[in-house]
């Protein structure tokens, strides 16, 4: 299984202030570490691309001191608030030779190696079925309204007007915690998915993304109950 993970972090924070590398639940070295530390523990992978231009994001990796990690310095063009997403996503078929590439954040605290070791082998398994990428994932089945169309588009209220919420249209988030495919993929599609690709889904608590200082604290509550506890 020719696959490697890109893990992508740039310096500053709008939102956050040093969001990747502020300590986390007690943690130097914060999110940043954390992800490590779990992708290093994964299996079936054998590098990870940590691609920043945040000195103090590569002084926190070369600390871990392990083999598996391979810091590519970012071109500040690509590290910009302004930065077009589908700039970095065209750079990267060129710095990872990879067949196959797993797309993560240090974002996503709450999801552990056995999470990243399965998806992969799940990912594999989905390519022999005909899907030709995997996306992680979040159900959501609530009441869902749209603000344009003036209608809840979670169900018809000619129907029923408030059924139960399982019976609502089932609707899914990326999540943003994983993105699985092929280099070839990047290269004809110019996208980090393929045409067909499986949803991954994980459970709610798995699913925060840090993006907001709200999330930032209640991801690290969780993470001390789920994680540190089990420690």
């Amino acid at each position: 299984m020719n696959i490697k993970i890109f893990l992508p972090t740039r310096k500053g924070s709008e939102r956050v202030t040093d969001k990747n590398t502020r300590i986390f639940a007690g943690i130097e070295g914060g999110l940043l570490m954390v992800k490590l530390r779990q992708l290093v523990k994964v299996t079936n992978v054998d590098e990870i691309v940590l691609s920043t231009n945040d000195a103090a994001t590569i002084a926190i990796a070369q600390s871990l001191g392990s083999s598996k990690v391979k810091i590519v310095e970012r071109p500040e063009h690509l590290c910009l608030s302004t930065t077009n997403l589908q700039d970095l996503i065209d750079y990267v078929p060129e710095v990872l030779d990879a067949e196959h590439i797993c797309w993560t954040h240090v974002t996503s605290p709450l999801v552990t190696e056995k999470d990243y070791e399965q998806a992969i082998d799940c990912y594999f398994q989905k390519l022999q079925e005909g899907y030709d990428s995997l996306v992680s994932v979040t159900k959501l089945q609530q009441f869902l309204w749209d603000e344009e169309q003036q209608q809840y588009i979670s169900h018809n209220r000619s129907l029923k007007r408030w059924p139960r919420t399982q019976d609502l249209k089932p609707f899914y988030e990326l999540n943003s915690a994983m993105f699985i495919s092929s280099r070839q993929n990047y290269l004809t599609y110019n996208d980090r998915l393929g045409e067909n690709p499986y949803k991954y889904e994980l459970p709610k608590l798995k699913s925060f993304d840090v993006d907001w200082q709200e999330d930032f604290e209640i991801t690290e509550m969780i993470y001390r109950k789920m994680i540190l506890s089990e420690a």
